[in-house]
């Protein structure tokens, strides 16, 4: 078992990490910026250690301050939580190297996952439903990829294979414009990533964003935990999700999540990790695999009750999976909505001093926040500052209890989204479930006029 862990990220996911060290007896240590000495999980740990000045790539993104700190502090593993250096493979391989277990997958397999490219050859040899394209690098060969677009069928994406976030991505309705948009993708490509490989994907018009939960322990066992809908987002950014997707067939989700369970076992996966797909018409499309613990995770443990974190943190000592797939059952439903420290309408950040918060409570909800009365939200990081879960029987149920949880919430002395989500939840589109990846920015766009 692991004896003492550095938990190198900050907000609501460090304390979540915090709690299932303690829960597993393990020591942590808190690194932290200098604008996040006061942050609950630093007033917490066993251990603290400033990292650095309020600016992240000086402070969280800086593996040499990481790793010497868990140096100093003679710790044996770091848990890097989701962003920051999370799926940043060369600071795997350099915790790796410097001794320490990184709390996570291997190097290679983050690497692997991170070229789009090789990722969707590594799905279509488990098995893995992938996105009609052009299965690799598309070349300088214009006639080739003329050829190719036009087997897909138009209209075509083409992706960055280094991009993320939304970014190194262009919409080709007509072969007109095909060989000059490849150019301009590759050209910001290199620019924005170091890297201007592209390839070529049919565009889905109207998809949901639907992802498998994986846990995987690197030693020939992997399960799944279900999926959950994450369609509910604004600009690549997810804004509501839950778990079960709604309105799947249970034969569809049963297979392709079998298939996300092979791949991990043919790639060596560690750890927990996601695949996401788009779903549209009956069709699960593979889009990339996130090799991490998500934010979303919660609902995913609601309807399990399979702590994620913890698991992580047992195969990461070396244990095997303490269940099987046979293990798992599936019950009710779960809601999570994302608390932002930004105004509802124009999204603008909103940092500043918590005067007084109050979280929701009652049967079937929980809340996952760093934050507390007199707390000061810097403006350096993400604005992400609490999120909601909500857990019932059914969706309706939960939908219900999220809605009295939102009325409960109070935070006062900075702007939040509660607003928006307490509109969300009571829109009708919403709550018949299915809706696509569209449908919010369409719906704010619609309100504004």
């Amino acid at each position: 078992m692991l004896n003492k862990v550095v938990i190198a990220n900050r907000g609501e996911i460090a304390l979540r990490i915090l709690r299932a060290c303690r829960e597993l007896g393990i020591k942590t240590v808190a690194v932290h910026s200098t604008a996040d000495a006061d942050l609950m999980h630093v007033r917490l740990a066993d251990e603290a250690v400033c990292i650095g000045p309020a600016s992240s790539t000086q402070s969280y993104l800086s593996s040499h301050a990481i790793i010497s700190a868990a140096e100093v502090t003679n710790a044996d593993g770091i848990h890097p939580g989701y962003g920051f250096l999370a799926e940043n493979a060369d600071f795997a391989e350099q915790v790796e190297k410097s001794g320490f277990k990184f709390i996570g997958p291997t190097a290679d397999v983050i690497r692997i996952m991170g070229d789009k490219v090789a990722a969707i050859q590594e799905m279509q040899k488990a098995g893995v439903p992938t996105v009609p394209g052009s299965n690799g690098p598309l070349t300088d060969d214009a006639a080739r990829s003329i050829r190719i677009a036009k087997e897909i069928g138009y209209p075509v994406i083409i992706k960055a294979a280094a991009g993320g976030g939304g970014r190194g991505m262009r919409v080709v309705h007509e072969e007109e414009s095909l060989i000059s948009s490849i150019a301009l993708t590759k050209a910001e490509s290199k620019a924005a990533f170091g890297d201007d490989t592209v390839y070529l994907e049919k565009f889905l018009g109207n998809p949901r964003h639907v992802e498998i939960q994986v846990l995987a322990d690197g030693q020939g066992q992997a399960i799944h935990l279900g999926d959950r809908d994450c369609s509910l987002q604004r600009r690549h950014q997810k804004v509501i999700e839950e778990a079960p997707a709604p309105l799947i067939p249970d034969d569809l989700r049963n297979a392709v999540a079998a298939s996300c369970t092979q791949a991990c076992i043919q790639i060596g996966y560690r750890g927990a990790g996601t695949f996401e797909f788009l779903y549209e018409d009956g069709g699960f499309y593979f889009i990339e695999m996130n090799t991490r613990v998500q934010v979303e995770h919660p609902v995913s443990e609601m309807i399990t009750g399979v702590d994620i974190v913890k698991e992580q943190l047992l195969i990461a000592s070396g244990e095997k999976l303490s269940m099987t797939q046979d293990d798992i059952k599936f019950n009710g439903h779960a809601i999570e909505c994302r608390i932002n420290a930004e105004d509802p309408d124009t999204f603008m950040p909103s940092p500043g001093l918590i005067k007084h918060y109050h979280a929701p409570g009652g049967n079937g909800v929980r809340v996952d926040s760093h934050i507390y009365s007199g707390y000061k939200v810097p403006p350096h990081y993400d604005s992400l500052i609490a999120k909601i879960i909500t857990y019932a029987a059914d969706r309706e149920t939960a939908l219900t209890r999220m809605s009295n949880a939102l009325d409960e919430l109070v935070i006062d002395g900075i702007k939040t989204n509660t607003a928006l989500h307490q509109r969300l939840v009571k829109d009708t589109e919403f709550r018949c479930g299915g809706v696509n990846i569209h449908y919010l920015e369409h719906k704010l766009e619609s309100e504004a006029k």
